[in-house]
């Protein structure tokens, strides 16, 4: 079995995460999920979510290609991720193109997809703000 992992907040969730979890899922058999905790998102991120980490687990769940959510507490955590779940690939958006290369020397393939262009939260938000 072929075990891919990806990581995001997947807050206000869209049509291009769904887009992007379709496509990391045809990377292998099992899709693992790393949510972005609320306490990492405003520590390390300076973001506040919409929706709860909690809320936000169980609509990834819901999703046909996710097999499995964990949380995403740290940066570091990503190289304990690939040996304590077996993950053959790492799969991210292509906005972070050349960041994770480091994870090929934990024995994961890296794979940067391309993101849906017109739509991203970020968007959202501002459209929904009028600006």
């Amino acid at each position: 079995m072929k075990r891919v992992i990806t990581y995001g907040t997947f807050d206000m969730l869209h049509y291009g995460h769904i887009n992007l979890l379709r496509r990391a899922k045809e990377q292998g058999d099992y899709l693992i999920v790393a949510l972005s905790t609320d306490e990492f998102n405003w520590r390390e991120k300076q973001k506040k979510c919409y929706f709860s980490y909690e809320k936000r687990k169980m609509l990834l769940e819901a999703i046909r290609y996710v097999d499995l959510v964990i949380p995403e507490e740290s940066w570091e955590q990503k190289k304990s991720d690939i040996h304590e779940y077996h993950v053959d690939t790492f799969v991210i958006g292509d906005d972070w193109k050349g960041k994770f290369d480091f994870l090929k020397e934990e024995g994961a393939e890296v794979v940067y997809l391309e993101r849906t262009p017109e739509i991203s939260t970020t968007q959202i938000k501002h459209d929904l703000n009028g600006k």
